[in-house]
């Protein structure tokens, strides 16, 4: 397994209950398929560098994970298709 590291970025408008559920069906996107979270740190609302999709603001999770490459395209695939996903960027961890 190789390590990664996902920052997504949610619409600042969804209710708590939402945000929640997101964060874990990522999670569990993850978990269920043989992978491993390392760690998980969600910064809150913030502000935008620019606007996109008319949004100022948006809620930031870091989510660092070990997994194979095919756990990370579905995982791709999925954030592609979920409507409350502003942006999301995957990458894969070369330290070490």
């Amino acid at each position: 397994m190789r390590k990664y590291e996902l920052m997504y970025i949610l619409r600042p408008d969804l209710e708590e209950e939402k945000l929640r559920s997101l964060v874990e069906k990522f999670k569990g996107l993850v978990t269920d398929n043989g992978g491993e979270i390392t760690n998980l740190q969600e910064m809150g609302k913030r502000r935008l560098a620019y606007e996109m999709k008319k949004l100022r603001e948006g809620y930031y999770v870091l989510m660092n994970f070990l997994a194979t490459p095919a756990i990370v395209s579905e995982m791709d695939r999925i954030m592609k298709i979920t409507d409350e996903v502003v942006r999301h960027l995957v990458i894969r961890d070369e330290k070490e």
